[in-house]
Order: C-alpha cells, then sequence, then structure tokens
C-alpha cells in the first residue's frame, strides 16, 4: 500500500497520505500518485476516487463477524454526514451467517412449532394431543444438540439443519399414534382397548420408518466430510430418541390421562368428515383411473428428470443472504468501485531457493497476470513482480519502455533489497517466502460464484497449457473463494454418493420388511418421484443447485419412507382381512390414509415460516418440506393405490 517514486534522484517509499492534502495542488499530487500506482488505484482508492478501502487481514475466519461489530463501532462514531460504509468479503460473509443462523434459528424453528401445534390442533381436536408431539420433537432436538455440542462439535450450517430436520420426523410416529387413536376411541370408549388396538396395529410400522430413516441418515457417515458425517450420526441419534419417546411416553401419557376427559373430547362426531370425502375420492380416483395416474406420474417423472438436467452447480455464501440485505449491498458496490472483493491466491513454487527472482520466472508471472486480467471477472492482481515493474518503472524516470520486469537478476535482487530498507520490509512478506522460493499472485475477484472462479481457473490453466512455466516452477490456486469452489465440488459429489448408499440401504432394509422385491421397489417410489420432482422444479425455475440443496437431498430419505411402509403396512393387514385388494384399497381410504393426510398438511404448512427468513438456505429448506411432504403424499395415496391395483398379488399376502 506505500506509494513508490523517486524524489531528488532516490528512491522513496512511503504511505501515500502521510499528511492530509490541505491545497489544490497537494490534493492534485495525491490523485496523480494514486492514479498512476496500480497498488493503489481501484484498490485503495476507487477509480473515480469516490471511495477508499481498507483492508483488515485476520488470523481465522471466526473472528470476522467481532472485528466487523468492532469496525462498524468506530465508522460509526467517525463517519461525518454524507458518508457511508461498507463492509464485504467472504470471511464476514461466512461468519456473519454462522451468527445469524443462531437467530434465524431462535426465531424460525419456535414458528415452525407453533404452526404444528395449530394444526395438530385443528387435524386432533384435543389440546393435550398437541403437546404430545411437540415434546418429543423437543426432547430429539435437546438429546441430539446436546450430545453433538457436548462431544465438542462445532456448531456447522449442516448441524444447525438438524432442529429443522428432527422436527418433522420426530413427531410422524406421535401423529400416527395419537391419529389412529382419535379415530378408535369414540367406536371403543375404553382408552386401554383402544391404545393396545391402535399400538397392535402401527407397532411394526412405527418401528420400521424410524429404523430405515435413521439407517439412512448414519449411512451419511460413510462420507469423506466431517459436517456430513456429523450431521448423519446425530440426525440418526435424535430419530432414535424419538422412537424411544413415542413407544414409552405418548402410549403412557394417554393412560396417564382420565378416562372422563376422553369421553368428553370424542362424544362427537370429530369434525373430519371434509377430510374422509376428500379421501375417498381419492382412493376411488386412483383405483378406477389407474392407468391415467400411473401415466401422469411418469409423465411427471420425465419433467423432473429434464429439469435437473438444467440444473448447474453453483455456490456463493454471499447469496446466502437475501436481496436487500446489507451485505449484498455491500458486495455489489464494493466490486463496482475497486478490483474486487473475492480474494484467492496463485502459489507459484520453485525447486530452489532464490528461484523466483530470476527473470524469466518474473517474466512469466508478469504474464499470466495481464492474461488473468484480460477477463471482466478479474479485477486486479498483485505480486512481486509489480514492485519489481515498478521500481523499474520509477528509477528511469517513468519512461513506459521500463515498465518490465529487468532482465538481469542481479538488478531484481537490488531493487527487492531497495524495497525492503526504503518502506515497510513485511509488506514483501505478502508476495514473496523469506528464501525467495515461494511466492503468491493476489488475483481479485468481481464475483465469487464457484462457476466464477472455475472460469477463472480455467483460464490460467489454458495460459499455461500454451506458455509452461519456466522448469522446476509449479503453480496451484489457493484462497478461499478457491477452497468453497472446491468444497462445493466434494459436497456435490459426497452428498450424491452418500444420498445413493442410503437410498439402497433403505430399499434393502424395507424389501427386507415387505420379503418383497416388488414391493421394496414400490416402496420407494415417494422417495425417488419426490427426489426427482423436487430437484426438476428447481431446474426448471433457473435455481442452481448449492450447498444447502444438496443437504436437503437428504430430507426426503426421513419423509418419504414413513408413509410408503405405512401404507404397505396398513394394506397389507386390510387384504388379510378382506381377501379384495379394492376392498382393501376402500378401506385404506378411511382412518389409515387420514392419518397420512394429516401428517403431511402438518408438516407442509407448519414449515411455511422458513420462508420468512432472511437467509436463503432456511427459504430453501421450508420450500423443500413442503414440496417433499406434497410429491410423497401424492405418490402414496395415488400412485401407490394404482400400482397395488396391477402388482398387489405380487407383495401382498393374504395369510402370513
Amino acid at each position: 500500500t506505500d506509494n513508490i517514486k523517486v524524489r531528488e534522484g532516490t528512491l522513496e517509499i512511503r504511505p501515500a497520505l502521510q499528511t492530509i492534502p490541505v491545497t489544490a495542488e497537494e490534493m492534485d499530487g495525491l490523485r496523480s500518485d494514486i492514479a498512476g500506482n496500480p497498488f493503489l488505484n481501484e484498490k485503495i482508492v476507487s477509480n473515480d476516487g469516490r471511495a477508499t478501502a481498507i483492508y483488515i487481514p485476520i488470523r481465522k475466519k471466526d473472528m470476522s463477524y467481532r472485528i466487523g461489530q468492532e469496525v462498524e463501532a468506530i465508522v460509526t462514531r467517525e463517519l461525518l454526514p454524507g458518508q457511508r460504509y461498507y463492509l464485504a468479503g467472504l470471511p464476514i460473509a461466512e461468519d456473519t451467517f454462522g451468527y445469524e443462523m443462531f437467530k434465524q434459528m431462535a426465531v424460525a424453528a419456535p414458528m415452525a412449532g407453533l404452526g404444528i401445534m395449530l394444526l395438530l390442533y385443528l387435524t386432533l381436536r384435543k389440546l393435550g394431543f398437541v403437546f404430545i408431539p411437540m415434546m418429543d420433537a423437543m426432547f430429539s432436538i435437546i438429546w441430539a444438540m446436546g450430545a453433538l455440542i457436548g462431544m465438542g462439535y462445532p456448531v456447522h450450517i449442516m448441524s444447525s439443519m438438524i432442529p429443522i430436520f428432527l422436527m418433522p420426523i420426530a413427531i410422524l410416529n406421535d401423529v400416527h399414534i395419537l391419529s389412529e387413536f382419535a379415530d378408535r376411541y369414540p367406536v371403543i370408549r375404553d382408552k386401554r382397548k383402544t391404545l393396545l388396538a391402535v399400538m397392535e396395529e402401527l407397532y411394526i410400522p412405527s418401528f420400521l420408518a424410524p429404523l430405515t430413516t435413521a439407517v439412512g441418515f448414519a449411512s451419511l457417515a460413510l462420507t469423506d466430510i466431517p459436517p456430513v458425517k456429523v450431521f448423519g450420526l446425530f440426525t440418526a441419534f435424535g430419530i432414535a430418541v424419538a422412537w424411544l419417546f413415542s413407544m414409552t411416553i405418548v402410549p403412557a401419557t394417554i393412560m396417564l390421562t382420565r378416562e372422563e376427559r376422553f369421553l368428553k373430547a370424542f362424544s362427537r362426531t370429530r369434525g373430519h368428515l371434509w377430510q374422509m370425502r376428500i379421501l375417498k375420492t381419492i382412493g376411488e380416483f386412483s383405483w378406477t383411473r389407474s392407468r391415467a395416474v400411473v401415466a401422469g406420474f411418469i409423465a411427471l417423472l420425465l419433467l423432473g428428470i429434464y429439469g435437473i438436467s438444467l440444473l448447474q452447480v453453483n455456490d456463493n455464501p454471499v447469496r446466502w443472504f437475501k436481496e436487500g440485505h446489507p451485505l449484498r449491498q455491500a458486495d455489489a458496490m464494493m466490486n463496482e468501485l475497486f478490483g474486487g472483493t473475492y480474494m484467492a491466491y496463485l502459489i507459484v513454487e520453485g525447486d530452489e531457493p532464490e528461484v523466483i527472482k530470476q527473470p524469466q520466472v518474473m517474466a512469466y508471472m508478469d504474464r499470466l497476470q495481464q492474461h488473468l486480467e484480460g477477463d471482466p471477472l478479474v479485477g486486479k492482481t498483485s505480486s512481486v513482480a509489480d514492485i519489481v515493474k515498478r521500481i523499474n518503472f520509477v528509477l528511469h524516470d517513468e519512461d513506459p519502455v521500463y515498465d518490465a520486469v529487468p532482465q538481469d537478476r542481479d538488478a531484481i535482487g537490488q531493487m527487492l533489497f531497495l524495497f525492503q530498507t526504503s518502506g515497510d520490509p513485511d509488506d514483501l512478506d505478502n508476495f514473496l517466502d523469506i528464501d525467495g522460493r515461494k511466492a503468491n499472485i493476489w488475483v481479485q475477484m468481481k464475483g465469487g460464484d464457484n462457476r466464477q472462479m472455475t472460469q477463472v481457473e480455467e483460464r490460467a490453466a489454458s495460459f499455461m497449457k500454451v506458455s509452461p512455466p519456466p522448469d522446476g516452477i509449479t503453480i496451484q490456486w489457493s484462497g478461499l473463494t478457491y477452497i468453497n469452489k472446491v468444497w462445493q465440488m466434494i459436497m456435490v459429489e459426497g452428498m450424491l454418493y452418500a444420498v445413493l448408499d442410503s437410498f439402497l440401504l433403505v430399499f434393502i432394509l424395507i424389501a427386507l420388511q415387505l420379503r418383497s422385491l416388488v414391493g421394496g421397489i414400490l416402496a420407494m417410489l415417494p422417495i425417488t418421484i419426490s427426489i426427482v420432482v423436487s430437484y426438476g422444479l428447481l431446474g426448471l425455475a433457473g435455481k442452481e443447485y448449492d450447498m444447502p440443496i444438496a443437504v436437503c437431498s437428504a430430507l426426503a430419505l426421513g419423509l418419504g419412507d414413513d408413509l410408503a411402509i405405512h401404507f404397505f403396512h396398513r394394506m397389507q393387514h386390510l387384504y388379510r382381512i378382506s381377501g379384495s385388494l379394492e376392498e382393501a384399497n376402500r378401506l385404506f381410504f378411511q382412518e389409515p390414509a387420514l392419518a397420512s393426510f394429516r401428517m403431511t398438511a402438518v408438516i407442509a404448512v407448519g414449515f411455511s415460516p422458513l420462508l420468512l427468513s432472511s437467509l436463503t438456505p432456511y427459504v430453501t429448506v421450508g420450500t423443500f418440506f413442503a414440496t417433499l411432504m406434497i410429491v410423497a403424499a401424492a405418490v402414496t395415496l395415488l400412485l401407490l393405490p394404482a400400482a397395488t391395483r396391477f402388482l398387489g398379488h405380487r407383495y401382498l399376502k393374504k395369510e402370513g
């Protein structure tokens, strides 16, 4: 950041603003110094002179938010009227997201809980039945997050979503049990007999559904991505806690409730006749129009596959904030005024000391920088070659011919010696190591998307392919923007394999449970179609595949298989009773389907508060919850009955 110039035949390296200009001539001189120095123009001061930048190096990214708050306090106190300030950069964006993540969780999770409680009350019509599932969700979240933090794991963006994932999954069994109890009690009118009848019918699916879900999440531990491992294992642990609660506390709470309260609560016909009429219509339609239903879902699946083909992998932590957020505004403004807020580094390394000071190496770095700056995305590049060029330029009376790297190694060494002795010796450490073996090229970019980083990376690679580095020289990328791009690639690939592994494990478990390969394949349809359609809609909407969306792929494992398992076990039971596939289908679309209908409504609508979050990952998760549940429920209530009409005899047995 020092200005390099010659005064009275002596090289002078000093800050450009040692004293405040008081005359027009001094101000013109300062403007001239800044405009003529590539280290200052569009890096420290904008080209139009309207803005100046302060670069704050930090040791660790998790210091960014605290430092940013301290800077804001100072700037707010010292700003003059009409002046504004902006804070930008990937470190502060990522650390601020971590801070706001907890704030949003403190608001979004309770709002989601309230939404679920309201819908549970509207569907179950008993206040006590509302608190039981919410206690289950609360206990599973506290145990999972408490174990995670207690074992010393940091709360990453993925693990921060464990409460959002656990809340709907934890209450699935509770909703089934309580819904079935509420429907049967008016007929049996004895809480113990009603509970025994409900648990006898629901115990197996209520055990198998969370088992397959927990195994699916636990299999994420097979990935090579530590945050994904932690997320998968502790989510699986939370699911196990929720199952234990639903199998013990829920029945115990029912038995501790006085019989009179049940008689009073369920003395009248419960207000779900309109739901039953809808379900009856759906059941008849799926059976009588089974071919049309199957054809419709095949078309929907093909549309989803087409949409997925349009998805592009891309991410940028700054875009985790909504439009209008101060960080988004600061990012746009500072990238307009300066060389760029997204930093990446090219590490040039030689095989022996002092090799960087060789003219051919220094000149190669200069040519590489010029090639990179030909990309509009690259605002500025800086390296030790720029320092040498600047000294050579000013020592020769700013003759443009000498705005180049000297061809003499000794001359380069002398210039660097002059720079260290005349200015701050630590400045050179940013670009060159102490033994001259490694050099650092700063690449400032005006965009930090993964695809933009890849574009700049490919531009450098194409240059090095046509013009290879000197012998013994290797060049590698580094920096937070590059690391984010690599992380995203690893994340996408890792989550893809993790979800496929989980998918396979869940399929094997369900096929073994049903003792039928055909049944196992059909049971995976809600998961498969909900994932394909959800991602396909994202592709059709022009949404990019980023980290939050990659995380959501695991969400279907916890929702789709629950509906399918309950469908097949209830259909098996009803088929044995009736002896007819059509009659079993008719009976299913009474109380059994009502529980699935309620659960879908509770989860899909109950998580709408997430759509109000200022953080786009939470908006994405909320949208996925609704989409996945609606699609999975549609597959369960439409496609599976239609498929059962054709294939039911292959996997349903009249005796067992």
